[in-house]
C-alpha cells in the first residue's frame, strides 16, 4: 500500500525548486500515514510528468524493490527466460514490465482471474498455479524472482536453468524463510531492498518511455485505511493500492 506524494519546494542541485516529486522511504523508518512528510533531498526524485500523483504513489517501493529483486544476482540481459511468481500484485506486476524492458522472455505465475492483467503487462507465457505447478513443468529459467515465498528450496532450484538464480521477495511462512537462509546458497537467496534515488530515476526513465505503468487495484481516502488494510490482509489485491487524502 502507498500514501500519495506530494511538492518538494527546497532548493537542491539535482532537483529544480517546485517540481513534483516522489520517494521511497523504505530506509527512514517502518513506515505509516500522513498527509505531510519530512524527506531527504537524497531519496527524492522527480515524479515523471505522464502519471498523476496517485499512479505516481504506487511505484516507489514496489518498483524498486521489484527492480533490485530482478537485478540481485546480475543485470537481466535479452533473450534470458525470467519467472515471476505472483506476477499480478504490487512487486510483481512491475517486474514482469522490467524484465520486459530489458528484453528478456517473461513467464508470469498468477491465478485464473488474473491471466489477462498479466498478459496485458507483456508476458510472454503465463502459468496458472490453480492448473499447473511450474516447479513440475518442463521449462527452466535463468531467473526467477519469486515474491510469494511459497515454494521450498528444493522446488526453486527444480525449476532453476543448471546456472539460474532465484530472488525471493516475500514468504508465506517462517519455514520457508529458513529453508532459504540456510539451503539456499547463492543460487536461492532473499532481496533486501534498499531506497536509491538512481533507481527511481531509471524507474522514471521506463515511465516516461511507456514501458512501465503502475495498477492501481482500488484507492482509499485516509478515513478509510481500516478497510484498506483489511483488503491488504486478504493477499488478493491486483497490482497496488493507494491511500491518501488527495483521493
Amino acid at each position: 500500500m502507498s500514501t500519495l506524494p506530494g511538492r518538494w519546494r527546497r532548493s537542491a542541485a539535482a532537483l529544480p525548486p517546485g517540481h513534483d516529486v516522489y520517494a521511497n522511504l523504505l530506509d527512514r523508518g517502518y513506515g505509516g500515514f500522513a498527509e505531510y512528510a519530512e524527506v531527504p533531498v537524497d531519496v527524492l526524485a522527480l515524479k515523471p510528468a505522464n502519471l498523476s500523483f496517485e499512479e505516481a504513489a504506487a511505484v516507489p517501493m514496489a518498483g524498486v524493490t521489484a527492480l533490485q529483486g530482478l537485478r540481485h544476482h546480475g543485470e537481466i540481459g535479452a533473450g534470458q527466460k525470467v519467472m515471476v511468481n505472483g506476477a499480478s500484485g504490487g512487486v510483481g506486476h512491475f517486474a514482469v514490465q522490467i524484465a520486459r524492458s530489458y528484453g528478456a522472455k517473461v513467464t508470469g505465475v498468477t491465478s485464473t482471474p488474473n491471466i489477462e492483467l498479466v498478459r496485458s503487462l507483456g508476458a510472454d507465457h503465463i502459468i496458472d498455479y490453480t492448473r499447473e505447478d511450474f516447479t513440475r513443468s518442463r521449462q527452466a529459467w535463468d531467473r526467477i524472482l519469486d515474491t510469494i515465498g511459497n515454494r521450498s528450496v528444493s522446488d526453486l532450484r527444480r525449476a532453476l536453468a543448471p546456472d539460474g538464480t532465484c530472488a525471493v521477495i516475500g514468504f508465506s511462512s517462517m519455514g520457508n524463510v529458513l529453508g532459504v537462509a540456510l539451503r539456499g546458497g547463492k543460487q536461492i537467496s532473499m532481496v533486501s531492498a534498499h531506497a536509491t534515488a538512481k533507481d527511481l530515476d531509471l524507474l522514471g526513465d521506463l515511465i516516461q518511455a511507456g514501458k512501465l505503468r503502475p495498477v492501481i487495484d482500488r484507492r482509499y481516502a485516509f478515513l478509510d485505511l481500516p478497510e484498506a488494510i483489511r483488503y491488504l490482509e486478504e493477499a488478493h489485491a491486483r497490482g497496488k493500492v493507494v491511500v491518501g487524502a488527495m483521493l
